[in-house]
């Protein structure tokens, strides 16, 4: 499969195979781009900068309405096409493009209204007669770096956003899982945006670094792990660096969350959301804090069991393979630690290859891996808590702090929730691995700086610049 230099088709020297990470079958092969090949890519959006902010707003939207019309169009060959890089069940690869058409029927929306804004000044004596125009503009091209978890909507959340605002963008997909990446770039070469305007260029992890670097690339939008985010801004400080970095998202089930409906849907949510990317979500349900009064256990043992595992293109599979063997066994090496250390596993926790079970933990010592890290796997850690504000002082005993979901139906306790929670966003009601993709997404400490969501990248991805017209009567 071609990648695109500047929105043409390019091929490298070295070929790179994909294979499935269920049974290790080759389903695709493309090439890492030549240095030169990057460089043409970098030079293009560079030089292509001013003409692409001045896109005209309709000629942006078009572009972006024709990219979510065909994706649309194209969804059952996609997702298929995503279940067979990155290994998740097929019916999650479905809504992955179901959330990709969103995002760029989203982007075209705003596109269209993203129009700054007026300001009077003659709020004192000084500004008679003057008003200022505020218009954004973009920071100039952008660098994406997006990973394997969600090979298509998380390229689309650094995508879309630089389209609508008029910044081309340079795209490095995650190395395991190019084709889907390369399959949305063959849909924007069908635009008509001007050459340069994208370019989509598979490139080791080890070659990244030179991109990051590059100065004609002054944004960058990194998701991915918090070493590699960190790492990036070190070497960029003098960049606008937006990172998504994840982390080890919990839920808390509250005193007043007691009911047989109440725990039912929380064990059936938890259970769900915690294994539907193999847990490979950085908001995948990882801690459960449970009021000491609420029997949820059982309930919670026996959602996790019904879970259907296996193949990922059967389309009953509800949780397919990790997104390689390696990854299962340092899951495995983790939980096997915490049960050194003195948890419980009720269930789950036999490997086999790249498949870990659906696994449940109790009795897990406070720094244990699977409590204080992101384990990105199928595992559930349960905890007794003594009260709601303990459960809260729980939640935020984390390095991180993405997103949080709080099982209640009092609204003090929701409000409560959301002004003490150190995250970047409270679901009251239901699991943290809920996100609207026009929403602000992104977390504080070590979840990242910067917000996702179409409109809130857009603001990331360019600047506000004033024009103040004097001698105006008002």
């Amino acid at each position: 499969m071609d990648f695109y230099v500047a929105g043409a088709p390019a091929h490298g020297d070295e070929e790179v195979t994909v294979t499935h990470p269920y049974d290790g079958r080759v389903v695709g092969h493309t090439s890492w781009a030549k240095d030169d090949q990057v460089e043409a890519a970098v030079a293009a959006a560079a030089a292509v900068a001013d003409e692409a902010a001045a896109l005209p707003a309709h000629v942006r939207a078009a572009a972006l309405d024709h990219v979510s019309r065909r994706l649309a169009e194209r969804r059952q060959e996609i997702g298929e096409l995503i279940t067979a890089e990155n290994g998740k069940p097929l019916k999650w690869a479905l809504i992955e493009v179901d959330r990709a058409v969103s995002v760029f029927r989203w982007a075209a929306e705003e596109a269209r209204r993203f129009a700054g804004g007026v300001q009077r000044l003659d709020t004192d004596a000084g500004g008679t007669g003057r008003i200022a125009l505020v218009k954004r503009v973009p920071r100039g091209p952008v660098l994406g770096i997006s990973p394997f978890n969600f090979p298509l909507n998380l390229v689309a959340h650094k995508v879309a956003p630089a389209i609508a605002v008029g910044a081309p963008i340079v795209l490095k997909p995650a190395p395991a899982t190019p084709l889907t990446a390369l399959l949305l770039g063959s849909i924007l070469a069908e635009t008509d945006l001007p050459a340069g305007m994208f370019s989509v260029l598979p490139i080791p992890n080890d070659r990244a670094a030179a991109l990051v670097a590059d100065p004609r690339l002054p944004i960058v939008s990194f998701t991915g792990s918090g070493p590699v985010g960190a790492q990036i801004r070190r070497a960029a400080p003098e960049k606008h660096v937006t990172l998504e970095l994840g982390g080890n998202a919990a839920v808390l089930l509250c005193a007043d969350y007691g009911s047989d409906k109440d725990l039912d849907w929380a064990a059936q949510r938890i259970a769900t959301f915690a294994n539907y990317q193999a847990g490979q979500s950085c908001i995948a349900v990882q801690r459960v804090f449970v009021h000491e009064a609420l029997d949820l256990l059982p309930r919670l043992i026996t959602a996790v069991e019904a879970l259907k595992t296996g193949d990922p293109t059967d389309p009953t599979v509800e949780v397919g393979p990790m997104i390689s063997e390696d990854a299962a066994k340092r899951v495995e090496v983790w939980v096997d630690e915490a049960v050194a250390g003195g948890a419980t596993v009720l269930t789950g926790g036999k490997r086999a290859g790249a498949t870990y079970p659906p696994t449940v933990l109790t009795d897990v010592p406070a720094d244990a891996k699977v409590m204080t890290e992101e384990v990105f796997g199928p595992v559930l850690v349960v905890s007794p808590v003594a009260s709601d504000e303990a459960g809260f002082a729980a939640i935020n005993d984390s390095a991180y702090g993405l997103q949080a979901g709080i099982f209640t139906h009092d609204i003090q306790t929701a409000f409560a929730a959301h002004r003490r929670l150190d995250v970047g966003g409270v679901i009251v009601g239901d699991v943290p691995s809920y996100r609207a993709d026009q929403m602000p997404y992104g977390g504080s400490k070590g979840s990242g700086v910067g917000r996702e969501g179409v409109a809130s990248a857009m603001d990331d991805y360019t600047e506000p610049r004033v024009m103040v017209l004097t001698g105006v009567e008002i």
